[in-house]
């Protein structure tokens, strides 16, 4: 028997022992309303993979590297244990159609191996070299994990990153049959480009974003003597604002629209209103989550956040963290394809049924999709204060209070007035 075939018949009989708890818990998540709920089939869901100490699966190129006590950090591969084309489970891209409940059960399925590393080891060590090869392969590689002790289940919740199952330590792991995607590849050999270089050309060459982000994470990327591993998290966030800040540097020469776009989408129970005005560019994000949502579990009344920029852009991190950057991403790759620059206003209702979060890749997505969209055409002040309340549940006093460039845009309007 070949190996692989060896692989997956131990990884059957690994599972046939979990069946039953796996179907029981199925169950569940078909009356689940809140987010305690949710997070209880997700650990009912990972408890089968918590007693074992091995997994033999193929990873779909998704790596995860920690932040806390940086720049001595967790890296390490996720591995389902199952084999065959495992590409969609760390692909984000091609998950905007699916519901909370198949985007929890296919991620809880990835275990996480973690490996204590300083993050300048990059070259150094035989875990770091196996991370850069899962990083650099261009299809999922068969692997092979050995734990120190049983996987743990930590209910994280980051905006930022997508959800994934148990994690342990590891004292042993291999990856097998990987073949290096070439445009990647002739960027990480490229040591005398910097990582800002990388990510943008890999951009241009059409490579998606969520493989430019694992790149970058992996320590791909930069000067040869100024490589390092970049956690998950910081690593998202930076190729989202790179890109979105080099798009800029276009958009800012072109014309402004010529009338009001508002673009108009829901998905995840989440409602999306994306505003393209007439002006110089402007941007800002404005979000406001439900009462029994997952960053409002105890509020009993709506929390509204918000983000503005400038022409000349923002200095300090986000208010409301990395969902402003991959927004401004997707609005800004909008504005190239139309060849507008234009005020920008995102309005987003995030309700009850947006049980946990998922990661940005779903502000990103989303966005993309709403602007793939016919927009309604608007040409007043009037009209877009009654599109939103037509929209939005949120009444459109309480936008106003929250977002800076509605305040300016009632303001103008009064004074418009006295001039005529």
């Amino acid at each position: 028997m070949e190996r692989k075939e060896l692989l997956a018949e131990i990884v059957k009989m690994q599972e046939a022992k979990a069946a039953y708890s796996i179907k029981r818990s199925q169950v569940a998540y078909q009356h689940m309303r809140d987010p305690a709920l949710l997070r209880q089939y997700y650990r009912m869901k990972m408890q089968p993979m918590t007693d074992r100490l091995e997994i033999y699966g193929s990873s779909p190129t998704d790596i995860f590297i920690g932040r806390h006590n940086y720049p001595n950090v967790y890296i390490g591969p996720m591995v389902p244990p199952e084999f065959g084309d495992t590409s969609l489970m760390g692909m984000p891209e091609g998950w905007v159609h699916f519901s909370m409940e198949t985007i929890v059960d296919f991620r809880s399925r990835l275990v996480r191996g973690m490996h204590l590393s300083k993050v300048t080891d990059v070259e150094k060590g035989r875990v770091q070299q196996q991370v850069r090869d899962l990083a650099l392969a261009d299809r999922p590689a068969d692997s092979e994990v050995h734990f120190a002790r049983k996987p743990f289940v930590k209910m994280a919740l980051m905006d930022e990153v997508q959800p994934f199952g148990p994690s342990a330590l590891m004292k042993g792991f291999e990856v097998y049959n990987t073949s290096s995607n070439r445009k990647i590849e002739r960027l990480y050999m490229d040591t005398d480009a910097k990582a800002s270089t990388a990510i943008k050309e890999l951009y241009q060459k059409g490579i998606q974003v969520s493989r430019i982000q694992k790149s970058l994470s992996a320590g791909l990327f930069g000067l040869k003597n100024n490589r390092k591993f970049v956690p998950t998290r910081w690593s998202i966030t930076a190729v989202d604002d790179t890109l979105s800040k080099d798009n800029l540097k276009e958009v800012k020469g072109f014309s402004p629209v010529d009338a009001v776009y508002v673009y108009y989408h829901v998905s995840l129970d989440n409602r999306w209103m994306i505003i393209f005005m007439p002006g110089s560019w402007e941007y800002e994000s404005a979000e406001a989550w439900w009462p029994k949502t997952v960053w409002n579990v105890d509020g009993t009344s709506i929390s509204i956040y918000s983000s503005y920029e400038g022409y000349d852009g923002r200095k300090e991190y986000a208010e409301i963290g990395g969902c402003y950057y991959a927004a401004r991403l997707a609005v800004t790759e909008k504005l190239k394809e139309l060849r507008r620059q234009a005020v920008v206003l995102i309005l987003r209702e995030v309700h009850e049924g947006y049980l946990m979060p998922v990661g940005v890749w779903n502000v990103r997505e989303h966005v993309r999709e709403a602007l793939a969209a016919k927009p309604d055409i608007l040409h007043s002040a009037d009209d877009i204060f009654s599109y939103i309340k037509s929209k939005m549940d949120i009444p459109v006093s309480d936008w106003i209070r929250n977002c800076r460039v509605l305040r300016e845009m009632l303001m103008q309007r009064k004074l418009y007035s006295y001039i005529k």
